[in-house]
């Protein structure tokens, strides 16, 4: 399995404070945002020391005090007598599975997928979402609220190139296919996720109706681009590849994207166009320790639209609540992946296609990349 989003997002927070763009303060309070906090449970993660203690399990492996001020600190408030701990092991959909079926379950809320809470709910393996609990008029998208899954965050997968490499941009996904008018080599995800749905638009599929995909068209327009491409593994190894100038227009998360026109001084840019917008789900195993509880601190995730905005300015994820526009800065909207002019940009992908369709797919797409 590939480097996750957020686990990415952790990282990249750091390489910003090793650069000197970000202070420590501010990198505290990002990474709180993002979910990592109480330094006791690091890397390895732990499990829950009181009865009345809810645990957010996240991917990254550096702990901070942070984040009892962006969400730990508003919900004990709210509920005297709980507390909000934080375990970055990384919570994959193999440890929940086991976690539940073993029957020593430890964690409350999970950062997933779409497609890993589609998975996970057929097991039986996570909670339905209590919506008398969650609100969806908190969410600014339906996918974003989901049968086993609500997102209190959002990414894109964006089309980004090298402006010095060609006379005029690119427009969308048609052109990064264009080998002729845009010579070059490729970059794009080791994964069939985001690929598969490229590939389909750069054919002049409608993102609004091309669910559920051509798969075997999309297949073979993906391998149409095989030996003059290169695939990434992690967000670092992405902005790695398009600094160096191995690749010369890649499909990469808008987070990385953003980091690469900023310190390249639009060099390297990217567009919104045909971006492809992604809900950061989380998830909650069946048999969670705090019961119903667990809801209720998605439901404050998911509510209280400040900390989105924070987390945006931070690192750039979208915020998910439609009234975290108000708390974001003029300056940082280009690069948030749900203003209203952006999204209209970009279409929303069918988690819940991907989450019955996904195993089979991406085996056959990296049998294509390695053949």
């Amino acid at each position: 399995m590939t480097q996750s989003f957020q686990q990415d997002c952790i990282e990249l927070a750091w390489q910003q404070y090793r650069r000197g763009r970000v202070d420590r303060r501010t990198l505290l309070r990002g990474l709180a945002a993002l979910g990592v906090g109480a330094g006791a449970l690091a890397a390895g993660g732990a499990q829950a020391q009181a009865a009345k203690e809810l645990v957010i399990v996240n991917w990254g492996g550096i702990a901070n005090q942070g984040f009892g001020r962006f969400y730990g600190e508003p919900f004990a408030a709210a509920n005297p007598g709980w507390k909000v701990a934080t375990d970055s092991s990384g919570p994959s959909a193999g440890k929940i599975r086991s976690m539940v079926e073993s029957g020593r379950v430890t964690w409350d809320l999970c950062d997933s997928s779409t497609s890993s809470s589609i998975l996970l709910g057929g097991l039986n393996a996570v909670n339905k979402i209590d919506y008398s609990i969650v609100k969806k008029e908190d969410v600014l998208d339906p996918s974003f609220a989901l049968e086993y899954g609500a997102a209190p965050y959002s990414f894109s997968s964006v089309l980004v190139y090298d402006s010095s490499k060609f006379p005029e941009a690119p427009t969308g996904w048609k052109d990064f296919w264009d080998l002729r008018k845009f010579p070059g080599t490729r970059l794009m995800r080791r994964d069939a996720l985001t690929s598969l749905d490229a590939a389909a638009v750069s054919m002049g599929a409608d993102p609004k109706t091309m669910y559920p995909l051509d798969a075997k068209a999309a297949l073979k327009r993906a391998a149409e681009l095989r030996r003059n491409c290169v695939y990434w593994n992690s967000g670092s190894e992405s902005e790695q590849y398009m600094r160096t100038g191995e690749a010369v227009m890649g499909l990469i998360w808008h987070t990385r994207a953003k980091v690469l026109e900023e310190e390249t001084k639009g060099k390297l840019k990217f567009i919104w166009n045909q971006g492809m917008l992604q809900a950061g789900i989380f998830v909650s195993p069946r048999g969670n320790p705090g019961g119903e509880m667990a809801q209720r601190l998605l439901a404050s995730m998911l509510h209280n639209p400040e900390p989105q905005a924070g987390l945006l300015q931070f690192l750039g994820n979208g915020p998910t609540n439609p009234r975290a526009a108000a708390f974001v800065p003029a300056e940082f909207k280009r690069f948030n992946p749900t203003d209203p002019e952006n999204a209209a940009k970009q279409f929303v992908m069918d988690g819940d296609w991907w989450g019955k369709n996904y195993q089979n797919l991406n085996q056959e797409f990296l049998d294509m990349v390695t053949g």
